[in-house]
């Protein structure tokens, strides 16, 4: 590229570059995506001798559109491998979506209902002929939304975990568990969901705090009367026994013997389990084995009936006044009829109490006796333990693998099966007399009269655990399996920990003989709003990112998501963020437009140093330490460190120091001229390459520009050039402390930043005298004239700078300003001390009150020594 003529400082030309006057994000980043897909740049090559680098999207639900959650996760993803991709890597993004089981079964049935249908109108078949149509026409629009925020995925691979290759992973490692005895069919309490009418696993459940009721019940008559305290009296009728602590001398008598169950004609016994807590309530519990986990254990042991009294729907199905009740409506009638009767010793209204929801519909969930599929997960989740323990998997951050032990650890069985239509039917076929056979992928059912079918579904989570090495063509030994398994990293929320990374490598290091999924897990945090709010559309701050990607640019938001994410902790985020990482993408797009104006090239080696200034001197050996740091953060995670510096590289380094100190150069033109800006090109250069991974649409537009070549995406990642020049950074750093002490005068004397002042500057044979002219424009300094009179003289660096305030500021109106500034931090001060003295004050103010007010009279007494200083410093009149 042949630089331009340099741009005068008075403004005479304009000399023109390729760059637009402004940065136009619409009118850029669609274009350079497709330019980006249309070359190939994200597809992966399992034959390529480069080493891999391996990453799979966490699957969005075919349901799902993009959220800020999604926004920040993929953005994290997408810098990792962008940047893998520049270094030479093998890189593969693997895209896809899951099925959602339970989420888009309700969306079609909604659909059907507002037919006047619903799904056994259809029948089974045919409804999930209805789900897969649904799917071909709305699911999926979280796709076309990841290209819109630049995400860098491997297209032609993309995966949908019903497609049939994924079918046929999940029918394989069904049977190979299912053969080795790790499946199971029992009955057992599950968390079932009345209105999804499907059993759910606990780690589906949300629990909240609900306003219930607490009532103490009597069971029996005189010394054989116990009291016991219930949240769910309609329960109550499949109660088939009270339990009391073997050891609490209270009830000892009564072990044994049968008492009266209320409402009923049945008589329950009184068994003693260690179980029950004798100091908790009454230290007696109701026992109702078929409708609560604890009640099913204690039957277990003791051999007790188990009687259902709700069916799927919640609703009463034991036969008398409650039958054909729904389960609040029988909560109510049966503290009424206990009540009538004189049953009830106490109750307690509104009683708080944690209780569980359907993450998918919102309903509460009723413990139910049901027969279900198990994984049991004992060996599996202890090897998953192992593989982090013995450093095969790292966790990241480290102080998140204690969470991933109390887990893995503590792991019940799994609950695999749901009572659903969509989703990886179960592979079981059940004979007439009982017979359970499991089908393989290449295996051809039972045939013959009475055998059917599971009519079940397996949990969405069975076949999400399978997505590392399912996506690769598992079963099959496929070049893709060969080159990328183990995954390079998993990133993923915290919140996933339970949901899917346990799953993945349970499953993993099953199925692929001890080899985890992944070498690194690097959990982040959850978006939440400027206040540290959790985001949802009932508290009214959840956010559209399409909204601010349209107002702002993807570059922005991806940039202000990357410079919240500290590994694991949670990400503030708010619209003035985003509108300043626009400011910043604005900041590098003139900058860059500035630079090419006055010949900033890339063209040719770089000129010796000794031919450079200290300037040029001072910016290589600084870019050569960010290049550093930036390997540092990205190798760690470290997402925000790694943007707050490249920010502040860029915009205060670069464009406020470099730049300024360089426009003299570039005003005088010449041989200096023509060697800064071969140095203000490389740096640019590095610079973008560097940003490229975080906000690559303006980095593309503006490398490609500046270097001629193809894609910034293909260029090779900065490395450590081994420039190093202490005493050019000493020198500058002098200068920058002049400019700033004389800056912070300025500011303090009411001066406008344009505002031109006469100034004499007594450099002697410091370092700083080779940059005088440079320190005048940055100043706005102007010659000494005859009239000269210096009012400040401020002792710098061993340097001084005396300025001629006189007509620069109406010293009058500004003495005046500032003794009312000071007025108002001596009232606030006084306010402040004489609350802090008052002992009865103090005694009742909240802490955080009192906190308030110290912090106000620290920043009152910083106000006050301010004032005071700068009016010292005004002129005499």
């Amino acid at each position: 590229m042949t630089p331009n003529a340099p741009q005068s400082p008075a403004g005479e030309t304009t000399p023109t570059t390729e760059l637009p006057t402004q940065y136009a994000p619409a009118e850029v980043e669609g274009a350079l995506y497709e330019r980006w897909v249309e070359r190939g740049y994200f597809e992966a090559d399992a034959r390529s001798e480069k080493p891999p680098y391996a990453i799979v999207i966490p699957p969005p639900n075919v349901t799902g559109s993009l959220h800020l959650g999604h926004a920040f996760e993929h953005t994290l993803i997408d810098a990792l491998t962008r940047r893998k991709r520049m270094q030479g890597y093998e890189t593969l993004w693997q895209p896809g979506m899951d099925h959602a089981g339970i989420a888009t079964q309700n969306v079609v049935e909604r659909e059907l209902a507002k037919e006047g249908r619903s799904r056994h109108d259809l029948g089974r078949e045919a409804f999930v002929e209805r789900v897969w149509q649904w799917k071909a026409e709305s699911g999926g629009q979280i796709a076309s939304q990841m290209r819109r925020l630049g995400e860098g995925l491997a297209w032609s691979r993309d995966r949908f975990t019903m497609d049939e290759g994924l079918s046929r992973a999940v029918r394989t490692i069904f049977k190979k568990l299912y053969e080795d005895e790790l499946i199971y069919r029992a009955e057992r309490i599950t968390n079932w969901c009345p209105r999804c009418l499907t059993a759910i696993s606990d780690i589906e459940v949300d629990y909240q705090d609900d306003d219930g009721e607490l009532v103490s019940v009597q069971y029996g008559e005189g010394e054989d009367a116990v009291v016991v305290a219930t949240t769910r009296a309609e329960t109550m009728l499949g109660d088939t026994a009270v339990a009391v602590h073997p050891d609490d001398e209270r009830y000892r008598h009564l072990v044994g013997r049968t008492i009266k169950l209320p409402l009923t004609d049945r008589s329950i016994p009184v068994v003693a389990d260690r179980h029950v807590d004798p100091a908790f309530g009454t230290g007696a519990v109701k026992v109702t084995p078929a409708h609560d986990p604890n009640d099913f254990a204690i039957g277990q042991r003791h051999d007790l009936d188990r009687i259902e009294v709700l069916d799927e729907r919640g609703i009463i199905t034991v036969h008398g006044p409650f039958q054909g009740l729904d389960r609040f409506e029988a909560r109510s009638a049966i503290v009424a009829a206990l009540r009538a009767e004189g049953r009830i010793v106490a109750e307690k209204r509104p009683y708080v109490h944690s209780v569980g929801h359907c993450s998918r519909c919102r309903t509460t969930l009723e413990p139910r006796l049901s027969m279900q599929w198990w994984v049991k997960v004992e060996t599996l989740a202890r090897a998953a333990g192992d593989a982090v323990r013995d450093g095969r998997v790292t966790v990241h951050p480290a102080d998140m693998a204690q969470r991933y032990f109390d887990w893995v650890d503590n792991l019940n069985d799994w609950c695999i099966s749901r009572q659903l239509w969509w989703g990886h039917r179960i592979p079981i076929w059940h004979g007439p007399n009982g017979e359970l056979v499991c089908v393989g992928p290449d295996e051809q059912p039972p045939s013959g009269e009475g055998w059917t079918q599971d009519t079940d579904v397996l949990d969405t989570w069975f076949s999400a655990g399978l997505w590392p090495f399912s996506t690769l063509g598992w079963p099959e030994e496929t070049p893709e399996l060969a080159k990328f398994y183990p995954n390079s990293v998993l990133v993923t929320g915290y919140d996933l920990m339970f949901f899917w990374v346990a799953r993945m490598m349970m499953f993993g290091l099953y199925a692929m003989d001890g080899r985890p999924p992944f070498h690194t897990v690097a959990f982040h945090g959850m978006v939440r709003d400027e206040f540290g709010k959790k985001m949802s559309k009932s508290f009214g701050n959840a956010v559209n990112p399409l909204d601010w990607m349209d107002k702002y640019g993807s570059d922005a938001l991806r940039f202000t998501l990357a410079k919240g994410a500290n590994p694991g902790v949670d990400v503030p985020i708010g619209e003035d963020w985003v509108q300043a990482s626009r400011n910043f993408a604005n900041k590098l797009w003139n900058a860059t437009r500035f630079a090419m104006m006055n010949g900033a090239t890339v063209e040719g080696e770089l000129p010796p140093a000794s031919a450079m200034s200290a300037a040029d001197r001072w910016i290589l050996s600084r870019l050569n330490q960010i290049v550093a740091a930036a390997d540092v953060y990205y190798d760690d995670y470290q997402f925000a460190k790694l943007a707050d510096a490249l920010y502040h590289f860029a915009w205060d380094e670069v464009f406020d120091w470099y730049v300024e100190l360089s426009k003299t150069t570039f005003f005088g033109g010449g041989q200096q001229a023509e060697v800064s800006a071969r140095v203000l090109g490389e740096v640019l250069d590095v610079t973008l390459r560097l940003l490229h991974p975080i906000v690559p649409f303006v980095t593309e537009a503006l490398w490609t520009t500046l270097t001629g070549r193809e894609s910034v995406v293909i260029a090779d990642w900065p490395k450590d050039s081994g420039f190093s020049d202490a005493a050019a950074e000493q020198e500058i750093g002098l200068v920058q402390q002049l400019v700033t002490q004389v800056r912070r005068f300025r500011s303090d004397q009411g001066l406008q930043p344009a505002q031109k002042v006469p100034a004499r500057l007594e450099l002697g044979d410091t370092a700083l005298a080779a940059h005088e002219a440079a320190i005048r424009q940055l100043l706005r300094l102007q010659p000494e004239g005859e009239d000269f009179t210096p009012t400040a003289t401020l002792p710098i660096a061993g340097a001084a700078v005396s300025l001629d305030l006189s007509g620069t500021i109406d010293l009058a109106a500004e003495r005046n300003r500032l003794t009312k500034d000071l007025a108002a931090a001596e009232k606030e001060k006084a306010q402040s001390e004489a609350k802090l003295g008052n002992g009865t004050f103090l005694a009742k103010a909240p802490d955080e009150v009192i906190a308030k007010i110290r912090t106000r009279l620290a920043k009152a007494a910083e106000d006050i020594d301010r004032i005071k200083g700068q009016l010292d410093k005004l002129p005499v009149e």
